[in-house]
């Protein structure tokens, strides 16, 4: 019977809950602010990892601050994981939560024009 998760998804889960930790008490570097670690993809041989992270803004500047840490965060990695080799790390922004939120006001958007136009109908029966 086969495993019900491979061992890289079980080396991204672990590396996303310290990641998570690391930047938000570890890190110093001011470009690196509120950042959220939102999924680990590991390749099958653990040697690459993409984290997707989010972030209120995601600009230039904070891609830059989590490239320059990623060595910091790597050799923390490494105490805290027992693994022989920690992956490289690939940082990706996650734009999902950004389309989400948008689509939602769209749809916000489109309920109330839909109200507006069903009470001007309705005054103009009256």
């Amino acid at each position: 019977m086969a495993k019900e998760f491979s061992r890289s998804d079980r080396v991204a889960e672990q590396m996303q809950r310290e990641l998570a930790d690391l930047l938000q008490f570890e890190v110093k570097d001011p470009r690196v602010g509120m950042v959220t670690v939102t999924e680990v993809e590991v390749s099958g041989d653990l040697a690459h990892a993409k984290v997707f992270y989010s972030a209120e803004k995601g600009t230039p500047e904070l891609q830059k601050g989590l490239e320059k840490t990623s060595g910091f965060l790597r050799s923390q990695l490494a105490k805290r994981l027992l693994l022989r080799t920690v992956p490289q790390l690939h940082f990706v922004y996650d734009a999902s939560i950004d389309n989400g939120m948008k689509i939602s006001r769209l749809i916000d958007d489109a309920l109330a024009q839909d109200q507006l136009d069903k009470d001007n109908t309705d005054k103009g029966d009256a």
